[in-house]
């Protein structure tokens, strides 16, 4: 198995485990949702069983994703700077927009956690923008420091958390459907209209 593999590998065991915690559910729960023995799962998450590819399908279906959710790697793009237009006085973030989309403003006063095992994951993509302060963004092992007005997009099913870095931060983020539904189900943002 090759490192990159490895880290794959690493990262589709944490994503399993991270979607779990974030549903609420145990060990007993997952694994009867994924008619696995309890055993097994729990080897599965801490590596010390080989992932098959029919258990990771059976898995993907009893945490509401899809194998190909499951297995996606960060995009190396995750941090941009806007554009500029002096002219008309204008700051632009490209973002890639789909209808039920939310935006909610935050004021961060937290770091955030650094540990995989604590950090979120569930389907959809974020995007925050930094709106004031020094914010930093936590996807899996990797540190993004983001700074005001610069933007992240990151696709939800890695492992986050967000947090403050040095004093309160303000950001806003942008939520597709699936995001929206996983924080709302969590209870940390307002229910928005589709």
């Amino acid at each position: 198995m090759t490192q990159e593999d490895e880290g794959l590998d690493s990262l589709v065991r944490k994503r399993i485990r991270a979607l779990r915690v974030a549903q609420g559910w145990s060990l007993e729960e997952l694994a009867s949702r994924a008619h696995l023995s309890q055993s097994s799962l729990s080897r599965i998450e801490n590596g010390q069983r080989r992932l098959a590819l029919d258990q990771l399908v059976t898995l993907a279906r009893a945490l509401d994703t899809t194998l190909d959710q499951l297995v996606e790697t960060a995009a190396d793009d995750v941090v941009t700077s806007p554009t500029i237009d002096s002219t008309h006085g204008r700051m632009c973030w490209t973002i890639k927009a789909d209808p039920g989309m939310s935006v909610v403003r935050q004021r961060l006063t937290e770091p955030p956690s650094e540990n995989p095992a604590h950090m979120r994951a569930h389907p959809g993509r974020e995007w925050i923008v930094i709106l004031s302060g020094t914010a930093i963004l936590m996807l899996g092992h990797s540190r993004f420091r983001l700074e005001t007005n610069q933007a992240a997009e990151f696709p939800t099913m890695m492992p986050h958390s967000i947090g403050a870095e040095g004093g309160p931060c303000e950001i806003m983020g942008i939520f597709d459907r699936d995001a929206r539904r996983s924080h709302q189900r969590d209870g940390e943002t307002e229910s928005t209209p589709d």
